[in-house]
């Protein structure tokens, strides 16, 4: 049986696609978490403090970019299906991806400090989910080095 060679394409963007989801879950938990929680020295949701707002739109950012990238690569490889430049291209996705639903999880993490590591918060979880990405292949060593090679057109 031959491989099918859009097959590593569909891999990556689904493999994207499935750790930003991760990352957006966290997300969701997070905004829910912060516009309930009223500290009585505050007097009002966490959601109101500008710290809070400005790490929501950086989680904001990184997911605004995963979502454009995902769908606009996923887009392209319906309309054109194999390239070997839609290959490594999609690679990258997989990389960049990851790495802002990681880099989202983790602020989500940070902004709500230990409790976020408990077992019984929803975030210790979407933690230990979003980190798998790294090492789903293909792993981001593999990623750099095809794209390095590609870059210097070695072959």
């Amino acid at each position: 049986m031959t491989p099918d060679p859009v097959q590593p394409i569909w891999n990556n963007l689904v493999l994207g696609a499935l750790y930003n989801g991760v990352a957006c879950a966290a997300r969701d938990w997070l905004s829910r978490y912060l516009l309930e929680r009223k500290p009585s020295n505050l007097g009002a949701s966490l959601a109101t403090l500008p710290r809070f707002q400005t790490a929501m739109g950086e989680i904001e950012a990184l997911l605004f970019t995963n979502a454009r990238l995902l769908d606009g690569l996923s887009a392209e490889a319906d309309d054109s299906g194999y390239s070997q430049r839609l290959a490594g291209e999609t690679s990258l996705a997989k990389y960049v991806v990851t790495a802002n639903a990681i880099r989202a999880v983790d602020i989500a993490i940070a902004l709500i400090g230990n409790p976020g590591l408990s077992r019984s918060n929803p975030l210790e979880r979407h933690h230990r989910d979003v980190l798998c990405g790294r090492i789903h292949v293909p792993q981001d060593d593999m990623i750099l080095l095809g794209a390095g090679r590609a870059a210097l057109n070695i072959t």
